[in-house]
């Protein structure tokens, strides 16, 4: 090996300690822990990422509920319609548990109502909400 090439390291994604923060900032994202979360977002952790299924922690704070968690989330560059593994969005799943004002946000920052199967427009015909539809009609702005 030359003097330029560096060796292979440990995966990060095999490291206790790499696990153990990952843990604790999906825990923040998932039970809405706003400052803690962006204080690993300004520190360093990326916004957009992922647990073993594909979940960013958008999804994690869409599908629970946590409109300021989201906010901040998509205020840091987070991908507000990233899929998972399963191909699920974050918009789909708001829907799917009647998270309007977590649905309002995702489509203020460009989230795709038609991604993901099932896809947000789905769902929101699925469980007859109108409003919900309108909204997607309207885009962005609305």
């Amino acid at each position: 090996m030359s003097d330029n090439q560096q060796r292979p390291g440990p995966d990060p994604a095999e490291d206790p300690d790499v696990i153990e923060l990952a843990t604790r900032v999906f825990t923040c994202a998932r039970t809405g822990d706003t400052a803690a979360l962006c204080a690993y977002l300004d520190a360093g952790v990326p916004a957009d990422l992922t647990n073993d299924k594909g979940d960013t922690l958008v999804m994690l704070a869409a599908y629970h509920g946590r409109p300021e968690a989201v906010q901040a989330l998509c205020d840091r560059g987070a991908d507000p319609g990233r899929l998972n593994d399963r191909g699920q969005s974050p918009l789909a799943g708001a829907v799917f548990k009647g998270e309007e004002q977590v649905v309002r946000i995702l489509v203020r920052h460009g989230a795709d109502p038609a991604a993901g199967t099932p896809s947000a427009v789905q769902a929101a015909r699925m469980f007859d909400r109108q409003e919900l539809l309108d909204l997607f009609d309207e885009g962005p702005q609305g």
